[in-house]
């Protein structure tokens, strides 16, 4: 319920985004969604509870859009409507495999993923590309842009209405990229075919920015979260290699964006600090998750000094709260917003969400201990 004279959480997270002062730090609990009812947390019942006071204390930045993995930047941006697809599935005890399969003009391309229903996420056992060869097989299947339905659009605007804000997950071409290759396969053919490598960054953009065109006019998100920059952070890729294969790329995805009057949050887990000055140039009005020491390398008192255009999403690692104590969580929670609120441009946020079913009460509490110390000590 929002109190007569009290902004609502849609002006809160707004406003951290345009760079003004909110009356309180923003509390967002990321890919729990409290106002999305068809988010799958809302209908499992040992999420219940934990829902129930998200939706009634925290400020929703509703995650909607296109959530299969290839709508994220995988394989489905390369195919065109019409080309042959084939797709087989067993079970492997408790788990769900799927085979499947594309007949390129160069020849036939396979992956395999696999799904565990205890688990609310897919793995990639068998990675699209495994050399040149297949590069070559990707590119040349013929490209024919399908825009996705906008028909749910309605709901999920009366749903958040006042009590957020949407937000939608675009790739930019190095997700794409690096997502037709195992990891290990990715880092070597990046720097040992690295002008291929580009070819298909290139043969990227134009998918991308089709795709991004598309919910950008249907005005379907008032944030895009951005992902894929962290494939080319340490230990990864050198800073010159980000600066290669994100910066021009996603520059011209946040150039859309603000010509629409939209928000872009660019999505980078890890260590961000060698290419901080780096995200500031792409013009994001945001970063996530910004994972402190040890998993990042940085603090946030740094990242605000640093780069003062940016409004900061995160800082409270996942495995804390899964883990920690309440005393471990709330000491967090206070550093966070000692370091994050001056000057605004902070949401305190997690860095990832629990995908075990089922929740786990350690990290119910820990959520709930999150979120109330951060409205304690939130306010400006």
């Amino acid at each position: 319920m929002i109190l007569s004279g009290m902004p609502s959480s849609r002006e809160r997270l707004l406003k951290v985004l345009r760079g003004e002062m909110p009356d309180r730090v923003p509390v967002s609990t990321y890919e729990l969604v409290g106002w999305n009812s068809r988010a799958w947390e809302n209908s499992e019942p040992s999420y219940r509870r934990l829902m129930d006071a998200i939706r009634d204390k925290t400020d929703c930045v509703a995650m909607w859009g296109d959530w299969s993995p290839a709508g994220l930047g995988g394989f489905a941006y390369t195919w065109a409507e019409g080309v042959p697809v084939t797709e087989e599935s067993w079970a492997d005890g408790p788990r769900t495999v799927t085979r499947t399969v594309v007949r390129t003009p160069a020849g036939d391309l396979a992956m395999v993923r696999a799904a565990d229903p205890a688990v609310h996420t897919t793995w990639t056992t068998e990675h699209v590309c495994k050399d040149a060869g297949d590069v070559a097989k990707v590119l040349s299947i013929p490209y024919q842009y399908s825009p996705p339905s906008f028909a749910d659009l309605p709901r999920i605007r009366a749903e958040v209405g006042e009590k957020g804000i949407i937000m939608s997950s675009i790739a930019d071409p190095l997700c794409v990229a690096a997502e037709l290759f195992s990891m290990q396969d990715y880092l070597l053919f990046a720097f040992t075919e690295r002008p291929l490598f580009r070819r298909i960054l290139d043969a990227m953009l134009p998918r991308v920015m089709d795709h991004l065109s598309a919910h950008l006019e249907a005005s379907a998100a008032d944030l895009y979260r951005i992902c894929g920059p962290e494939y080319a952070t340490p230990p990864y890729l050198p800073p010159a290699m980000f600066r290669e294969f994100v910066v021009p790329y996603v520059v011209e995805m946040i150039r859309l964006i603000h010509s629409h009057g939209k928000h872009a949050r660019l999505h980078c887990h890890g260590r961000i600090a060698a290419n901080l000055d780096a995200i500031v140039e792409t013009g994001a009005d945001a970063i996530d998750p910004a994972e402190p020491p040890p998993d990042g390398d940085i603090i946030l008192a740094e990242i605000k000094s640093r780069a003062p255009s940016l409004a900061v999403f995160g800082n409270i690692e996942l495995k804390l709260l899964e883990r920690g104590t309440e005393e471990d969580v709330r000491r967090a929670v206070r550093t966070a917003v000692e370091e994050g609120k001056p000057g605004g441009r902070f949401c305190l946020m997690p860095t990832a969400a629990p995908i075990d079913v089922d929740l786990a009460s350690g990290t119910e509490r820990n959520y709930i201990v999150m979120i109330e110390t951060a409205l304690e000590t939130g306010g400006y």
